[in-house]
């Protein structure tokens, strides 16, 4: 998980089209049929970036308000909202801790209103952990052999004596901010936190002990 990308990663020069293959390796899928509850599934796969941040929060506010139904009681006077819920398919390494947190903050909204169904598959390492746990209760699934991975955030500053201080204090902020939010979703301690975190070290593990976590709820 990194506070700043360390390089661009942008399309090679020589690109004739605007497709290539990283915006190919995006999972992003919309149904046709709007109100399709068993298609209405988006995906992050692949590093946590901006391009793949701004594709899912626009396909999550997207899926939100398509699948609304709205329901009138004309003796009541009251009108109803029901928003189907929304799969959300998560395989990634980690990447950029502020998109992640861009990602995390639009599914805390969403979810006001409309479930989201979280399910990691493959790896799902460093600030995708905060979103898979970030799927509505007893509806954060895992697959049985991902494997999962917490670290502390990493950055690469160079700059005046000030600019680095501040560098290091929006790092710290960042850590902090995701030890709190992780806690909340999930079984886990500030103090068990801190304890993986200070190793220093990548902290693998199974989806058996991310079940105990309390970071999701179902092994598929």
């Amino acid at each position: 998980m990194r506070k700043k990308l360390r390089s661009n990663e942008q399309c090679n020069e020589h690109c004739e089209d605007d497709s290539c293959d990283e915006e190919q390796s995006k999972l992003i899928y919309i149904p046709s049929e709007e109100n399709d509850v068993n298609n209405r599934l988006i995906g992050l796969y692949g590093a946590i970036d901006e391009n793949r941040c701004r594709d899912t929060i626009a396909g999550l506010y997207y899926l939100k308000e398509s699948g609304k139904e709205t329901t009138v009681d004309e003796e009541k006077k009251v009108i109803t909202n029901y928003y189907s819920p929304i799969k959300f398919l998560i395989s990634t390494e980690g990447g950029v801790v502020a998109d992640a947190f861009a990602v995390y903050d639009v599914m805390r909204d969403v979810r006001k209103d409309c479930e989201i169904h979280t399910f990691g598959v493959g790896t799902v390492m460093s600030a995708g952990v905060l979103l898979l746990a970030a799927g509505t209760k007893g509806q954060r699934r895992i697959g049985k052999n991902c494997r999962l991975m917490l670290h502390q955030i990493t950055s690469g500053n160079y700059g005046h004596l000030e600019d680095l201080e501040g560098n290091f204090n929006e790092t710290k902020w960042y850590q902090e901010r995701y030890i709190d939010e992780l806690c909340k979703l999930s079984k886990l301690t500030k103090n068990k936190m801190m304890s993986i975190l200070k190793k220093k070290v990548d902290f693998y593990f199974d989806s058996e002990a991310a079940l105990k976590m309390g970071i999701v709820d179902i092994i598929i």
